[in-house]
């Protein structure tokens, strides 16, 4: 509860005046059957109207009277419910806004090693399902409780004021049946936190499953992906109609205690009744009144229900926002950034204990080319992973001289172009991808950035041009054409002043690779580049080439160094001068 009144910050007052119109709303329901009460005994029997004669005094003894005071009650009650309805709705809305940009704020700065953690399946789930389950609670259920609070409170003292004997036969049920919702509360909390735990997985299949539609498709695996949906969605109905067992034991276990107590209700008040204790007015009050007052005790169990549903989605919701998020700390500055690189035992283990690079070194002077050679999981990517601050890292990593520790990330990063091998490209137009970093590109600068990638001519072939609009992850384009728009998308940004291509090459072939690494030589000689390839040819020009297995600088020099050399370098260019 405490997080829950901590989301409506900023929207208290509008959910006050929610619950006072709930208020009002209520007293003008349990104002109707004391008027019911007054047509049966007074108007249409001959007892005393009691409190109510200014009611006989002002408009009479007639029950028409009674039917135009029903009508303008059930108005009022009518304008205040939808009060109530629209100001909650209206608060719990804008607070389901506010909890979706915290997310997606959240996720934006949230460290990249966390990210790696998360699934993305889940995190959409988090930030979808979780909060909408959150909005319905704030929206209905949380003004409510004020209507049950106030409707329990109200209907036992005008009960007791009719007559004390028949309200104890009245009450005698309602302490079991709130027992009876606390027990249920506990019990199906865990139902509710293990059906969203499903749903999470069968949202996680479903995503993985879009994003890699062309890898299902290239190995024909539909079969294989349909039996693996199957068998988690029949896992996610398992745990749901678990919980629905339990929620239908609930319902119907308290539709009986209410079933129940209305029968001491009537049995009890017609033996009154027939004795003279009460009158018939009092009797029909007293039924209406037992109604009014069971609804919000069995009310009381959905609401707690409800609560257990949304403390779960709290909690998901609240591991987000509780994540470390990347802050740039006083001794950071945005350090000028020209693009020498220095390594100097540099060493760094993943959470896990993993080892991945120890003791690297090597000196990158401004605009030069550094190559790196290694095996699968040598820890290429890691050491660019650490330029860019993805990592925390032991040794020094210095940019110009300066500690890379010392310099913010996002300025860094700003610097620095990253081409991956698998690159992601949105469901844009080509010119929107090539100039998606910044708006004010104009058509010349990304012509020109496309023709240094060598993919201009391509799009040209296109129907549409550069105002092709490719699917989503650029399923439309090839392999390569999607490095070439990569690189376009990079190095279009005049900021870059370290280039960094992870593999990103290997779509295209060798003769277009080396159009693109000559384009970029001629554009800007000034640039610092690093290619990580498992290409000689891509690496022989590089002014420096070093190669890593697990972890370690096994070889560094020339191309023509390496090559002269006995080493894993040699043995690689020599099985691919054998294939060429």
């Amino acid at each position: 509860m405490k997080n829950i009144f901590k989301y409506l910050k900023g929207y208290r007052s509008i959910f006050l005046m929610a619950v006072l119109s709930i208020v009002i709303a209520t007293v003008m329901q349990l104002a109707t059957p004391i008027l019911i009460k007054y047509a049966i005994d007074s108007i249409i029997g001959d007892e005393p109207a009691g409190n109510l004669q200014f009611l006989m005094d002002a408009f009479g003894k007639n029950l028409m009277s009674v039917v135009w005071m029903v009508i303008g009650i059930g108005l009022i009650r009518g304008v205040f419910l939808f009060l109530k309805g629209y100001l909650s709705n209206y608060a719990a809305e804008h607070i389901a806004e506010n909890i979706k940009n915290n997310l997606y704020r959240q996720i934006q700065y949230m460290s990249y090693e966390s990210h790696t953690k998360k699934e993305t399946g889940d995190m959409i789930q988090r930030c979808t399902s979780d909060v909408e389950t959150i909005r319905k609670f704030l929206g209905v259920q949380i003004v409510d409780l004020g209507r049950i609070i106030f409707m329990i409170l109200l209907s036992v003292v005008i009960m007791m004021r009719l007559n004390l004997k028949l309200t104890i036969y009245a009450i005698a049920l309602i302490p079991v049946l709130f027992a009876f919702s606390y027990i249920f509360f506990t019990k199906v909390q865990k139902r509710f936190k293990k059906s969203d735990e499903a749903e999470s997985v069968l949202t996680t299949v479903l995503q993985e499953n879009l994003s890699g539609v062309r890898v299902v498709r290239a190995f024909g695996r539909e079969k294989y992906e349909i039996d693996k949906f199957e068998k988690v969605n029949t896992e996610y109905c398992k745990v749901t109609y678990r919980l629905i067992e339990v929620l239908a034991v609930f319902w119907s276990s308290s539709d009986l205690l209410t079933l129940i107590q209305s029968g001491i209700v009537l049995v009890v008040g017609s033996t009154m009744v027939i004795s003279g204790e009460i009158s018939i007015g009092t009797m029909v009050a007293f039924i209406t009144y037992e109604s009014m007052l069971l609804w919000p005790v069995k009310q009381s169990g959905r609401m707690l229900s409800e609560l257990g549903k949304t403390t779960v989605s709290i909690t998901r919701v609240e591991e987000i926002l509780n994540e470390a998020v990347e802050e740039d700390q006083p001794h950071e500055v945005e350090a000028q950034v020209l693009g020498h690189i220095q390594f100097e035992n540099v060493s760094f283990s993943y959470p896990d204990g993993k080892v991945a690079l120890q003791n690297i070194s090597f000196d990158l002077p401004m605009g030069q080319t550094l190559g790196i050679l290694g095996s699968t999981g040598s820890g290429k990517s890691t050491l660019v992973h650490l330029l860019q601050r993805l990592y925390e890292y032991e040794g020094s990593i210095k940019i110009d001289g300066i500690e890379l520790k010392t310099i913010k990330k996002q300025w860094i990063r700003q610097k620095i172009g990253l081409i991956l091998q698998e690159p992601y490209l949105y469901a844009k137009t080509l010119k929107e991808n090539i100039g998606i970093i910044r708006n004010d590109f104009k058509d010349q600068d990304i012509y020109m950035a496309a023709q240094t990638a060598s993919i201009h001519e391509n799009i040209l072939t296109f129907r549409e041009g550069y105002e092709t609009v490719i699917g989503e992850k650029g399923v439309s384009l090839s392999g390569g054409q999607k490095q070439r728009i990569a690189i376009s998308r990079t190095i279009i940004d005049p900021d870059k002043r370290i280039l960094i291509f992870d593999d990103s090459l290997s779509a295209v072939d060798t003769e277009t690779d080396m159009r693109i690494r000559r384009a970029l030589n001629e554009r800007n000689k000034e640039i610092t580049t690093m290619i990580i390839s498992h290409r000689i040819s891509t690496l022989s020009e590089a002014d420096i080439i070093i190669v890593l297995d697990d972890g370690k600088i096994i070889q560094k020099g020339t191309h023509r160094q390496l090559v002269e050399d006995e080493g894993l370098y040699r043995r690689i260019w020599d099985l691919q001068k054998m294939v060429s």
